[in-house]
């Protein structure tokens, strides 16, 4: 799946990192740059952009100002060296925040959270009904029955190897699917990956401790590439 890029940034070095990383992403490429918002507007009419880069800071319109006026924007991920600004851009429905100067793994992962929604809006499209259709649950497969399963009513999934075992409340469905494939069918905004082995409701959580996450009374572990993220998530909703 090729995912169309646009760099929005005033700051000709911070264009060439995000260049330069985009070229290690078969899949990713640039379609445009701007040294300002303003002129991003044009660009959004001409070409068919995916997702946006976007700096924060910048003359003239600021990058919250310029997705603010958006209607149906692109995904968005904020690129500033401005941490304070971090709540707000994620009020606005951006993907993730990069703090400058930032790493290609971390580059990495806030790509791959963009990748994963774009595939998830891909798949619903398709499979896209009548137009008043719900988008609240699925069907799963599973012991020769087809159950249908509200993502409300979801506590957690575990990863089984080549299975998953859905967790719900009173009741677990274990079915032939991928952890790959389930984050995909699962609205990113409420299910977050935690280990290699599980996926979690946000709603569902009751304590975070350690590396632990407690979800309906059961203890799960936070796996070490997911700690990083996971945290970074958390404290956004932090209370001061």
């Amino acid at each position: 799946m090729e995912i169309k890029a646009l760099i929005i940034d005033d700051e000709p070095l911070a264009q060439d990192v995000i260049k330069q990383y985009a070229l290690k992403l078969p899949d990713l490429t640039i379609a445009a740059t701007c040294n300002e918002a303003i002129c991003a507007h044009k660009i959004l009419q001409e070409k068919s952009i995916d997702l946006i880069f976007l700096d924060i800071n910048m003359p003239k319109l600021s990058g919250i100002s310029f997705l603010r006026n958006l209607n149906n924007p692109p995904l968005v991920i904020f690129t500033t060296a401005y941490s304070e600004y971090a709540l707000e851009g994620f009020e606005l429905n951006a993907i993730d925040y990069l703090k400058k100067p930032f790493s290609f793994e971390r580059f990495c992962k806030a790509y791959y959270r963009a990748e994963e929604q774009l595939l998830l809006q891909k798949s619903a499209s398709q499979s896209k009904g009548p137009e008043n259709a719900p988008s609240d649950f699925l069907f799963i497969k599973s012991n020769k029955k087809t159950f249908k399963v509200k993502f409300e009513d979801i506590f957690y999934i575990e990863g089984l190897g080549d299975y998953i075992k859905i967790h719900l409340k009173d009741s677990k469905l274990v079915t032939n699917l991928s952890m790959k494939k389930m984050i995909n069918l699962l609205p990113g905004e409420y299910f977050h990956r935690i280990h290699k082995s599980f996926i979690i409701s946000l709603d569902k959580i009751d304590a975070v401790e350690g590396n632990m996450v407690s979800v309906n009374g059961n203890k799960l572990p936070i796996g070490n590439s997911y700690r990083s993220e996971f945290t970074e998530f958390i404290n956004r909703f932090l209370a001061d």
